[in-house]
């Protein structure tokens, strides 16, 4: 019993900081503390600087052989497409000839791992897993921007691939990607890194997460989830039961155990990606829908994870 304790909380201690910095940032919006123009400057301010910097750490500074991950990445790859095919025939038997099955089929795959699957990962394993995790976000981005790309563009092969090439060219100019491409030549390369630079990256660092899960919070608008229910709970039970569930099982029959399979689980139990919002508006598609299902699966991850978490500790995976 006293054992069960020890696990349940370990598992509410990864889910429970991540939510209450969530839940105040909503607050915050809500009682005026923060408004768009903040939660519009900090985002950058996260996105383009803190978050980078914390992704090149962990990895340049990690004790860590990244071309043994080579496989882990390839199974990564081949699960998250064969999850879409899954996503994109589902979506269609479940509701045929719905002009906004795109967004659900978005709405189903598209997890938020930058900010909040990364907030899983570094709180269940800490460093150890945050470098692997980065690799897997940086992979696993490009992935998710050419499955968006088909699932929401016109039937035209022409405009399909005209948006794929504009993705690559922005994945391109990615701070993320950049950070993490760096970061791994400077571990393949074993350099040191000078201590006023790791000094003032980990300053960095430590602001990338809680700002950017206060602006996740800051970002929800629940009033907005009035309509669509239907289709919103279709894609939220594919983005936080059957994603993590699938992703997971596999892995382990595959052979993963420890921090490789707790990257599956928790990467594909976090909520569905800010992003996916702005390419729905870029497509002209159902935004209503897409910003309930962010806020749906934002609202529940945390139990997936809370539950998910335990039942994988209680079994001795991670």
């Amino acid at each position: 019993m006293a054992n069960m304790m020890e696990q349940l909380v370990f598992s509410l201690s990864l889910v429970a900081p991540i939510f209450f910095i969530i839940s105040l940032g909503f607050i915050f919006k809500r009682i005026k503390w923060i408004d768009a123009h903040f939660i519009d400057i900090t985002s950058r301010l996260v996105f383009n600087v803190a978050l980078p910097a914390m992704l090149f750490l962990s990895i340049a500074t990690a004790d860590h052989n990244f071309s043994q991950a080579t496989e882990f990445l390839a199974f990564s790859v081949v699960m998250t497409v064969a999850f879409f095919v899954f996503c994109v025939v589902s979506t269609h038997l479940a509701f045929k000839d719905n002009p906004d099955n795109g967004v659900l089929i978005q709405g189903s795959f598209r997890a938020n791992t930058a900010i909040i699957g990364i907030a899983y990962v570094e709180k269940a394993f800490g460093s150890q897993g945050l470098a692997l995790a980065a690799i897997y976000v940086a992979v696993i981005t490009v992935v998710f921007n050419i499955q968006a790309v088909i699932c929401l563009s016109p039937r035209t092969s022409g405009s399909k691939l005209q948006s794929i090439k504009k993705i690559f060219l922005n994945l391109a100019k990615n701070p993320l990607i950049i950070a993490i491409a760096l970061g791994v030549v400077v571990s393949m390369l074993n350099i040191t890194l000078p201590p006023v630079v790791v000094d003032t990256g980990n300053y960095l660092s430590r602001i990338a997460l809680p700002l950017a899960l206060l602006c996740t919070g800051g970002s929800l608008d629940f009033r907005m989830m009035r309509d669509e229910k239907a289709s919103t709970w279709f894609a939220a039970s594919n983005k936080l039961m059957v994603a993590p569930f699938a992703f997971t099982l596999i892995g382990y029959l595959y052979g993963f155990r420890g921090v490789e399979l707790g990257i599956l689980f928790f990467m594909n139990a976090a909520p569905v990606a800010a992003a996916s919002y702005a390419m729905t508006q870029a497509a002209g598609g159902n935004t209503t829908l897409s910003a309930n299902i962010i806020g749906l699966t934002t609202l529940f991850s945390s139990i997936t994870v809370c539950l998910g978490s335990l039942a994988m500790k209680v079994l001795g995976l991670i």
